[in-house]
């Protein structure tokens, strides 16, 4: 049994243990001794990290087929197993969750002052559970794990938060996408019935009736959409995101939207390929409209924080098209824009944070100038400018422009609306970088100013490596991912 164990761990389990055992060990340290919990759930994430790309050494990107698969019976009942494994989808979901955790405990090492190893702890749970969807085959816990993510995000943006609706964003966020799940679970209870098991691989080959399909389509996508968010159940995440911490924006940025369009392609695109083409001038519709909407809703914003939310609302309704688009440039090139998203909007959600640090305020009108008394962050704050807008070299271009293509292929017409939305978001990137970092500087409202220090430097410079990285030498992206993709678009029945 010990050998079956560590052979285990070896290969997945590792990743998902590490973390466990962090948020564990703080329960029994006196919350007077803040610093070594801090340094254990830092060292936690950072071993977490460091173990997560071990499976590409022996990953074999030729076959789409789930890789390092393992099995335990987790309930008294037959066909019912905890099934983990990864693919050419779930291998770089799982790197980037790993990446962002350390991060958001160094943006919180100072200022979660209160309630510091709840906080650690709160971290490494939602690590755990994250990288534990991203790897899940059991269709049963596919619905519990994301829905749990819920618990330790509910608590950060209630206990951390920074305004007094805090509590309101934080039961907006959860009730939001709790009740768009209700439908899901349905619908997995109906998928288990079909299939006799809680095997994903297995409900994968199960044909269903066009009926049946449709019906089961509509429910997954009350879940998913909601987690995106597609419009209009968008609401939640400006305000989250306001009233949030830092280090709550930067992981609520990263993750668990991608919980939703990851959904798509590993539940609802597989398995119900004929409900998928009918759906698809259903979900062109509204994300064009988001795409619009949102950039032009994002222009008339005063809050920093709802500025860069509802950019993101429009980056991920421009993945939703790509998505939708039953082509390999399509769906593959949706793939990065989703990576990419978990770093350039959390890399701007830091520059915002160390603004309010330091003047208490997200008011765009409050801010002009810092170029002169803030360089480093004003340099820092321009390249994250540029990869918002997707520029030749950065880590968004690599994905949109083949969206746009694989979208034109479908719909011309659809196609022209999200490079009109691109342009806007080009707009009004620029128009904020220039409000805050140039013109005159507003002395009268801010009074002290200090650059980023060294611990905030070193915060940023993992989220500018990764964005050049990928936008320079993308190809370790189609290869890994390349097969799983195609297999989707042929065996998926998209012709």
């Amino acid at each position: 049994m010990l050998e079956h164990f560590c052979e285990c761990y070896s290969d997945l389990s590792g990743p998902i243990l590490c973390p466990v055992l962090g948020s564990i060990i703080p329960l029994f340290i006196p919350n007077s001794r803040i610093r070594p919990i801090r340094l254990i759930g830092l060292c936690a994430s950072l071993i977490t990290f460091l173990y997560s790309p071990v499976p590409r050494i022996q990953f074999d990107p030729s076959t789409a087929k789930s890789q390092f698969v393992e099995s335990l019976r987790w309930l008294p009942y037959e066909n019912i197993n905890l099934n983990l494994g990864i693919d050419g989808l779930s291998f770089f979901f799982v790197i980037l969750t790993t990446f962002l955790i350390p991060i958001c405990i160094l943006v919180g090492w100072s200022g979660m002052r209160s309630y510091g190893k709840e906080y650690i702890t709160a971290s490494l749970i939602r690590e755990f559970l994250m990288i534990a969807v991203f790897r899940m085959l059991d269709p049963l816990l596919f619905y519990v794990l994301p829905e749990s993510v819920l618990i330790p995000m509910f608590i950060i943006i209630g206990v951390w938060g920074s305004r007094q609706r805090k509590i309101k964003a934080a039961y907006q966020f959860f009730l939001y996408t709790l009740l768009g799940s209700v439908f899901m679970l349905l619908a997995i209870l109906l998928i288990l019935f079909q299939t006799g098991t809680a095997d994903l691989q297995i409900s994968l080959t199960t044909e269903f009736s066009e009926r049946r399909q449709i019906f089961l389509w509509i429910a997954s996508f009350a879940a998913f959409a909601v987690k995106v968010p597609m419009v209009p159940v968008h609401i939640w995440l400006p305000e989250a995101h306001v009233e949030a911490p830092t280090a709550g924006s930067v992981i609520l940025a990263g993750i668990p939207s991608k919980l939703g369009t990851h959904g798509f392609l590993r539940f609802s695109i597989p398995m119900f390929p004929e409900a998928t083409l009918c759906s698809t001038p259903f979900i062109y519709t509204p994300s064009a409209i988001a795409i619009i909407y949102t950039s032009l809703t994002t222009s008339r914003q005063i809050d920093l924080k709802k500025i860069i939310a509802y950019s993101s609302v429009a980056h991920m309704n421009l993945v939703t098209i790509g998505m939708f688009s039953p082509n390999i440039q399509g769906i593959g090139g949706s793939i990065p824009p989703m990576l990419s998203h978990g770093l350039v909007p959390s890399a701007l959600f830091l520059c915002v944070g160390v603004l309010y640090d330091r003047h208490k305020t997200r008011l765009v009108r409050y801010y002009g100038g810092l170029v002169s008394t803030m360089p480093n962050l004003s340099t820092i704050s321009f390249s994250s400018t540029l990869a918002n807008m997707s520029s030749p070299g950065t880590s968004s271009f690599i994905g949109e422009f083949p969206i746009s293509v694989g979208a034109f292929q479908r719909n011309s017409l659809v196609a022209t609306l999200a490079a009109l939305g691109m342009i806007l978001g080009a707009a009004y990137s620029l128009w904020l970088y220039n409000r805050v970092v140039s013109g005159n500087l507003k002395a009268d409202f801010l009074h002290k100013f200090s650059d980023p220090n060294g611990r905030e430097v070193s915060i940023f410079i993992p989220f500018l490596v990764g964005v050049v990285r990928m936008g320079v030498h993308p190809k370790v992206f189609p290869d890994r991912m390349h097969t799983y993709v195609s297999n989707l678009v042929q065996h998926g029945k998209f012709h």
